[in-house]
């Protein structure tokens, strides 16, 4: 056979067929290249076996195959090109969480840097509610299990609970605010325990797995109630809502940062990498106030407030020099580390935002401008009658004296409203000259205008312009009835007088530390001057008569060693209730040591109910015990000179 046959399929034979000299005979290849069948011998003519072309089933195997391809490359093209974006915004969402990263508030401090108000670590105890689903937890009532478990470790009830826990197509709730680490130490125990007694057994899912924490930080005041009225609080989001919390809340705030991670089953995937942008820390805030000093200041008008059955109080505290506000206490107060307990009419700084007239405390003000304006001298005799007919008023004094014959030194003594009368009568050629001097000084003592110390709901007091004073208000204005003030105001004219008749606006914050720990005074106080120094110096010698003299009204403000510079008030009193006068505002106003002033203390009682309602029998000892306090904190030595003891009375 030549090697160029084509092969030859060999089909059956009988059994041993005789050979054949034809059989060995070459055989013409059919067409489809294969051999011819043989036909079996004995049966006649053979039939001839076909196979079918194999290439129609290629092609139809080609095309399937592409079309298959096809689809797949328009499946990637619509994926990767047309939806890619909306692809993978749902991818990121489904994967990836945004958080926010609580910056630390910034700390306030006294001005010896003991911490009034600071942040502690705390978290934010969050769910997603996509795992609390039946197909998740494999039971219907997953949230009201986890409800049931949270709700007396977070203090929320288990309906408010639940419907966070069900709240559709969003994988972030917020179940409660700033949390101590040991309730979240307690959730994470209990969480621990479910997802073991899960793991042996498949009917006990773990109804927390997806309770989550986002760390936070929590507001704590470490002093409770003291100078709460000056710090004020921080509500539920975190932002100042009262007092220089609020005030001051951009500073102590800070930034807020964000952090994105991958989160998978209710954990951080920590292989999945993390995108974040840190916090910035709150400044610093130091205060002008002194811890001591604000406590003793505090206690004793609280001690007083309760004895005497008193609406309220408050005490002000504040360096003559400086304007620094030492303290500045209010009774009844609260406590803002839980303000649920609190009552509503004490929050609040009272002693900048309740207005009331000042009574006898103001005639320090007339008697500086008589002075001022060389109406008079502290020697000046006015003769005081028992009654004094004035406009359409009948007016008297707090007792019924015969005609006294009193200097003007002792028309300030014995705090005499007709002779304050008599005294700034002369201040113009007519009651309407005398009236616009008055309004004039009166307003330069800071009356009738803010304090300057931006307090959030600080009052500025009610004072009309002369030319709109009634017939009344001409003559009680000049011992300080008939427009009101706030306590700060007060204590700051007493403070103009120490320092020489240079008004010095008050202040509460000496400064703020920045996160990079470098510290930034706060602006220097407006300076004013009101007085001459030698009026303001004449005007202290006078108020010295009040507690010094026998014949003056504070006696019970004296302290031994020291000379002292003060001024009783006892004031018709106007209820907010009524609008009608009710009671008394009972204060003492001065400062010490009188001669070389260091320090004003201004005490005010409200509507006293029980025992004395006259302010140099409640409020002068107040006066003393603070004043004698803040003398020995700030190591002020005694001066050692003698009080100048001006006559009091005159004889005719």
């Amino acid at each position: 056979m030549s090697d160029r046959e084509p092969p030859r399929r060999r089909v059956p034979r009988p059994a041993k067929p005789a050979p054949s000299a034809r059989s060995s005979a070459p055989r013409r290849p059919t067409p489809g290249g294969r051999p011819a069948q043989r036909r079996p011998a004995g049966k006649g003519k053979a039939r001839t076996i076909r196979l079918g072309s194999p290439r129609p089933r290629l092609r139809m195997v080609s095309l399937g195959l592409t079309l298959v391809m096809l689809a797949f490359v328009v499946r990637l093209l619509q994926v990767q090109a047309v939806d890619a974006s909306a692809y993978a915004a749902k991818a990121e969402k489904n994967r990836y969480f945004t958080h926010t990263l609580a910056a630390e508030r910034g700390r306030i401090t006294d001005r010896g840097g003991v911490e009034l108000a600071a942040s502690v670590d705390a978290y934010d105890i969050t769910a997603d509610p996509t795992l609390f689903t039946p197909k998740e937890m494999k039971t219907e009532d997953a949230p009201e299990q986890a409800a049931a478990l949270l709700a007396p470790i977070l203090g929320k009830s288990v309906d408010e609970l639940t419907k966070k826990l069900k709240t559709p197509d969003t994988r972030y709730v917020l179940l409660a605010r700033r949390q101590t680490p040991q309730v979240w130490k307690q959730i994470k125990d209990l969480r621990g325990a479910l997802a073991e007694r899960a793991g042996t057994d498949p009917d006990s899912p773990n109804v927390l797995a997806g309770v989550l924490a986002d760390p936070s930080s929590k507001r704590v005041y470490p002093n409770d109630e003291l100078a709460a009225g000056i710090l004020g609080w921080v509500n539920a989001d975190g932002k100042g809502a009262g007092g220089l919390e609020q005030q001051l809340d951009k500073q102590l705030a800070g930034e807020d940062g964000k952090i994105k991670y991958a989160q998978s089953g209710g954990r951080r995937v920590p292989t999945a990498g993390s995108t974040e942008t840190p916090a910035v820390p709150g400044s610093d805030v130091e205060l002008t106030i002194d811890r001591d000093i604000q406590w003793a200041a505090q206690n004793a008008i609280t001690e007083q407030v309760g004895k005497s059955k008193a609406d309220r109080g408050y005490v002000i505290v504040q360096d003559t020099r400086t304007g620094e506000v030492l303290a500045m206490a209010n009774a009844p107060g609260f406590d803002p580390n839980d303000l649920s307990e609190a009552n509503s009419a004490a929050l609040g700084n009272a002693s900048l935002q309740d207005a009331f007239e000042p009574g006898s405390t103001a005639k320090v003000m007339s008697m500086a401008a008589v002075l001022e304006e060389d109406a008079a001298t502290p020697g000046t005799h006015v003769t005081v009658p028992n009654r004094l007919h004035r406009g359409d008023r009948l007016f008297q004094d707090d007792i019924d004296h015969p005609t006294w014959q009193l200097t003007l030194n002792g028309v300030l003594a014995k705090s005499s409203n007709i002779g304050t009368i008599l005294a700034t009568g002369e201040l113009g050629k007519t009651q309407k000259e005398a009236n616009q001097v008055l309004y004039s000084y009166l307003r330069k003592f800071g009356i009738g205008k803010e304090t300057g110390l931006g307090f959030p709901g600080e009052t500025s007091g009610i004072f009309a312009p002369a030319k709109k004073w009634s017939t009344s208000q001409q003559f009680t204005i000049p011992f300080g009835q008939g427009f009101s003030i706030n306590a700060m105001q007060a204590a700051s004219v007493y403070s103009t007088i120490a320092n020489g008749g240079v008004r010095v606006e008050p202040t509460l914050v000496r400064g703020t530390k920045g996160p990079d720990g470098r510290f930034t005074p706060a602006p220097r106080p407006k300076k004013t001057r009101v007085v001459s120094e030698k009026t303001a110096k004449s005007v202290s010698q006078m108020l010295e008569s009040v507690v010094d003299d026998e014949e003056g009204t504070g006696t019970k403000a004296r302290i031994p060693g020291y000379r002292v510079a003060g001024k009783t008030g006892t004031a018709n009193r106007v209820d907010p209730a009524t609008g009608r006068y009710k009671g008394y505002t009972s204060s003492f106003a001065g400062f010490a040591p009188a001669d070389k002033p260091r320090v004003t203390v201004y005490c005010a009682i409200q509507n006293a109910t029980t025992g004395s309602y006259f302010g140099g029998q409640i409020c002068g000892p107040i006066y003393k015990e603070v004043m004698e306090f803040a003398l020995k904190t700030l190591q002020v030595p005694p001066t050692g000179g003698a009080p100048a003891r001006l006559p009091v009375t005159f004889k005719p």
